[in-house]
């Protein structure tokens, strides 16, 4: 096998769906498994994937284990010697895998690799192609001073480049790499565990990699009218998470304080900001 491809579903049967059908259109000559790991969806998903795509491998994970655990248990299960993660709100370009897989196989010091990745608008994701999240960034995305930051990397869209973070919404990951690094870590339930997995993979030496020759759209601003107070409060966990394994035994216990205190100040004001936006975000 050589590509497993691993959704994970929450209630997004219509766009679950269409995934799919991308999805089953684009394996190309490497040979493919699709799992569709279900984390409890009440919307007739499960029962729409049996009938309609018999081929699939449906995992019923029977409650919502969050992003990391939920991909984690399929992964436990796909024999695939590339695993990719990808969200069940994107549409798959016809070539995309076929392309990934080709890329992932001409250098094994590729650790994980990640597509150009459309808006709905068809501009490009800027989470597509990040930096992590350091201090510096992390200061002046949360009192919203973004053009100082270079969190979000800058340049010509179609221009292939090692990076330090991809998303996890499309994301492939060589057998190998998972073998070495370990999985996603389950302590981060939804957000933040993408990042995460790229720091691991650049710590233990291998590249990643953005490759705009493939592509794939994603919709996630069908649902932006729907974030609710605790997917919030999800999203900000996750970088304290993230900064307690990763930065904060190189600072003082003082600036650490002072960096969870940013980090909550902002969560509440996102909060309180969304009361009044028709589009809601996390940021």
């Amino acid at each position: 096998m050589d590509l497993s491809v691993i959704i994970l579903n929450y209630n997004t049967k219509g766009l679950l769906r269409d995934c799919l059908k991308s999805v089953l259109a684009s394996t190309g000559s490497y040979k493919t498994e699709v799992i569709v790991a279900d984390n409890g969806s009440a919307d007739g998903s499960i029962e729409m994937v049996r009938s309609e795509f018999p081929q699939v491998k449906l995992l019923e994970n029977g409650r919502n284990l969050g992003f990391a655990k939920g991909n984690n248990e399929a992964i436990k299960m796909a024999s695939g010697r590339h695993v990719m993660l990808l969200n069940s709100d994107t549409v798959v370009k016809p070539d995309a895998f076929e392309k990934m897989i080709s890329k992932a196989d001409s250098d094994p010091m590729i650790g994980a690799l990640g597509p150009k990745i459309l808006l709905a608008n068809g501009q490009l994701d800027p989470s597509s192609r990040r930096n992590f999240p350091n201090p510096a960034n992390s200061f002046f995305r949360l009192f919203g001073l973004k053009r100082f930051s270079n969190y979000n990397i800058a340049g010509p869209v179609d221009q292939e480049m090692e990076v330090e973070s991809i998303m996890g919404a499309c994301m492939l990951v060589p057998r190998t790499v998972i073998e070495k690094v370990g999985m996603l870590d389950e302590e981060f339930f939804f957000y933040g565990e993408d990042l995460d997995w790229c720091y691991r993979i650049k710590e233990a030496g291998y590249k990643v990699v953005y490759y705009p020759a493939a592509q794939i759209l994603h919709l996630k601003s069908a649902s932006s009218r729907q974030i609710p107070f605790k997917i919030v409060k999800v999203a900000y966990t996750a970088m304290k998470i993230f900064y307690r394994k990763h930065y904060a035994p190189k600072y003082p216990v003082v600036f650490n304080w002072l960096v969870y205190a940013g980090i909550n100040l902002r969560m509440y004001l996102v909060m309180f900001i969304n009361l009044f936006r028709k589009n809601k975000s996390v940021h």
